[in-house]
Order: C-alpha cells, then structure tokens, then sequence
C-alpha cells in the first residue's frame, strides 16, 4: 500500500511538472480561442442571405416610387431600393460603390436589366439577381443582367482581394509575435519597442510589394496597380503587426492570443470576402468594415476593379489601427521600462 501511495505522489508530481498552472491556464485561452473560431466562422457562413443590399431603380416617373416601396416591401428586407435618375447615374453610382446593383426598367418591353458588380463578391451578384429576378417573375417580367465591374478572369469569385489581404494580416501578426517573443515576453524599454516597430514597417514595405506582385503580375489574379497594391499592403501589414505587438506588451503571451481573435476570429469572417457584408448575419456584417482584414478587402476590390473609389473610410481605419497599435506599443514600453528603473533605484 506505501509503495502504490508512492507511485501515486510520484506520478502526480509528474503530471504537475508536465503541465504546469500557467500551461494548463494558456491551454483553456487556447480552447477558448477555437470555440470562438467555431462560433464566428459557422455564424457568419451558416445561412448567407441578402439584407439591404443598395439597389438603384431606374424607371418611369409615374411608376418608380409604387416599384421602390414593392421592392422595399419584399420579406426579408433583402433589397433597400432608391430612385436613380438613369442608367449613367445607376452605373456611376456602382463604380464609386455607393450601389451594389441597379435595376433599369424598361417601359416599352417586358425584359428589365439589372446591373451588378461582379467585382464586389460573385456571390452578392448572384443572390441580388435571385432576388430581383423572383420579383421580376411575379410582374410577368423577365429579368437581362449585365455586370458593370466584371472580376477579373484570373480571380474565381472575386475572391483574390481577400485572400490576398488575410495573407497580410497573417504576416503581420506572425512578425510582430516572432519579434515580441524573440528577447522575452514583454519590451523592456522604449528603444527595444521602436526598434521592433521599424523592424516591422521594414517587413511590411517588403511583404506589401511581394504580395501586389504575386497577385498581379505573377498570378493575374487582380487588375490593380503595383504601386497601390504596395501601399495598402503595407499599411495591412503594419495595422496587424502594430496591434500584436500593443497587445503582447499589454498582456504578455495571450495579448498574441487576442490580436489572433481581434483579426482572425472576428475579422476575417466578417471580411466580406467568402460573403460581402449585405449577405452576413447583422453582428457580422457591422464589425466588419471597422477590423483589420475587411478594410483591406474593401479597399483591394476597389483598387481592382472600382478605379480606387470609396476608399476614404477603409484607409482611415488601417490607419486607426497603424497609429493606435504604435501608440499602445511605446506606451506599455515606457510605463514598464519606467517601472522597472523605480524597482531597480529601490
């Protein structure tokens, strides 16, 4: 009976030399993260459905605002219909992105046209066509659909501007975490942080351009330009880095942790990649546009194929996350190196 006593104790400091409480601590953050990973991805994918997708009507005077409240009233709220002049100004607005489609009715037939935008995301073309095309069969009409801002024929699903900006996002925070962890978990002064910082804007200058020409010259999958590419590349890259490296000096190894939740987690479901946001759960498709990766597609898709339109507000919050992320980094760097002169003085 001592000896089984002993051969428990003995096993039972095994297990707790094995696996200390800081590890089996991290291990739980770790479970934590991939229910979230679940939770998000199966959330945002499970039941795509159209929910207000900017839809211009291009019809009759006499007629218009009866056909605006019909398609305002279909169930579902899929489409949020408005009055548009005419076709030019139908088309204009989808170039600079305040539209997503367009329907042009034509009074003197029974087949309308419906505009859309191909390079926005196949899969937002194709649920608007759904749409206007049930509601179509319904007037004894049929339904012509031209799409005004095609994705490119290297780019299946007009889905290469995400995938371009999700590899981005994962170099920046994978540099940012080997830099961070490379002398310790935290930095120890201002001058170890800025070093690290310019180690990364280096990176991402460098990860920017090659991305842009994997993706444009090399693969032909997306028609933007170099030079544009190469800058939002770096600022993606930099954007995620510098928030990793805020939230590694803030907390430690889990800050890692929660830069992986804040950009994969929540950001690159919401993304508007797989499924631009009119076809996303509300949570899902509000977040989005304010996270790292769905600023970065945003902006991709209109580089691409929207000759640089709408891109005010992505870039603004690239930058957000740019400044804020170096802010936090020299923060946490100063108040620690700070502290840590105070302890050594005592």
């Amino acid at each position: 009976m001592a000896h089984s006593a002993r051969d428990d104790t003995g096993f039972l400091r095994e297990v707790r030399d094995a696996v200390t409480g800081r590890a089996a601590l991290l291990v739980t953050g770790v479970l934590v993260l991939q229910l979230a990973f679940i939770a998000s991805y199966v959330g945002a994918f499970h039941s795509p459905r159209p929910r207000d997708v900017p839809l211009g009507v291009v019809a009759p005077r006499q007629i218009t605002g009866q056909l605006v409240y019909e398609l305002a009233a279909l169930p579902g709220d899929p489409l949020a219909p408005r009055a548009v002049g005419d076709e030019a100004a139908a088309r204009r607005q989808i170039n600079e992105r305040d539209l997503d489609a367009a329907l042009i009715v034509d009074p003197r037939g029974t087949t309308d046209t419906l505009l859309v935008a191909g390079g926005s995301g196949t899969s937002l073309a194709q649920a608007t066509e759904a749409v206007v095309a049930r509601a179509e069969r319904a007037q004894q009409r049929s339904l012509k659909v031209v799409d005004v801002a095609p994705a490119a024929a290297g780019d299946a699903r007009g889905l290469s501007s995400f995938y371009l900006v999700v590899g981005w996002c994962v170099g920046g925070y994978l540099c940012a975490a080997i830099l961070a962890i490379s002398a310790g978990a935290r930095p120890a002064n201002t001058h170890r942080a800025l070093i690290r910082l310019a180690a990364l804007a280096l990176y991402a200058a460098g990860s920017g351009l090659l991305g842009a020409v994997v993706a444009g010259p090399v693969l032909g999958a997306l028609p933007a330009g170099i030079a544009g590419l190469w800058g939002l590349g770096t600022l993606v890259v930099f954007a995620v880095g510098a928030l990793t490296l805020a939230l590694q000096g803030l907390a430690g190894v889990v800050g890692i942790g929660l830069a992986i939740a804040i950009v994969v987690v929540l950001g690159n479901p919401s993304a508007g990649g797989a499924y631009p946001y009119p076809l996303l759960p509300p949570f899902w498709g509000t977040i989005g546009p304010y996270l790292p990766p769905g600023a970065g597609t945003w902006a991709a898709r209109s580089l691409a194929y929207f000759r640089g339109n709408a891109l005010t507000c992505p870039l603004l919050v690239l930058s957000g996350w740019a400044v804020a992320g170096t802010a936090a980094t020299l923060a946490s760097a100063s108040f620690r190196g700070g502290k840590g002169r105070t302890e050594r003085s005592v």
